[in-house]
C-alpha cells in the first residue's frame, strides 16, 4: 500500500501549476459561432431581405414564378394577395409571399 501514497505526495507537488485561462476553453465555442454566423445566418437574413424587397416590389403585369411551380402574369394585386392569370380566362388567387421570383418580360410566350 506504501506505492499509493508514493503517487498521491507526487501529485500534489505537480498541482501547483498555474490554472487554465477560462477564456481559451470558450475560445472554439467561440469560434464555432462566429463560422456558423458568417456561413448560415448571415447569408439567410440576406435572402430574407432581397425576398421581402422582391414582393414589396410587385407590379400589375409583371411575369412570376411561385413557390408551387406556377408561371403566370400578375392581374391584380392587393395588400395581402395576388391574382395571377395562368391561361387565358384562368385566373389564381394566390399569398404574396408565395412568389418566388419575378421573370424577364417575355417568358411566358417564350415556353
Amino acid at each position: 500500500m506504501d506505492f499509493f501514497i508514493a503517487s498521491a505526495h507526487a501529485q500534489a507537488a505537480g498541482g501547483a501549476a498555474a490554472a487554465p485561462n477560462p477564456i481559451m476553453s470558450f475560445l472554439p465555442l467561440i469560434i464555432l459561432f462566429g463560422v456558423f454566423y458568417f456561413m448560415l445566418i448571415r447569408p439567410q437574413m440576406k435572402r430574407a431581405k432581397e425576398q421581402r424587397a422582391m414582393v414589396a416590389a410587385l407590379n400589375k403585369g409583371d411575369e412570376v414564378l411561385t413557390n408551387g411551380g406556377l408561371l403566370g402574369r400578375i392581374d391584380d394585386i392587393s395588400e395581402q394577395f395576388v391574382a395571377l392569370e395562368v391561361a387565358p380566362g384562368v385566373v389564381v388567387k394566390l399569398r404574396r409571399d408565395a412568389v418566388s421570383a419575378v421573370l424577364p418580360k417575355g417568358t411566358l410566350k417564350a415556353s
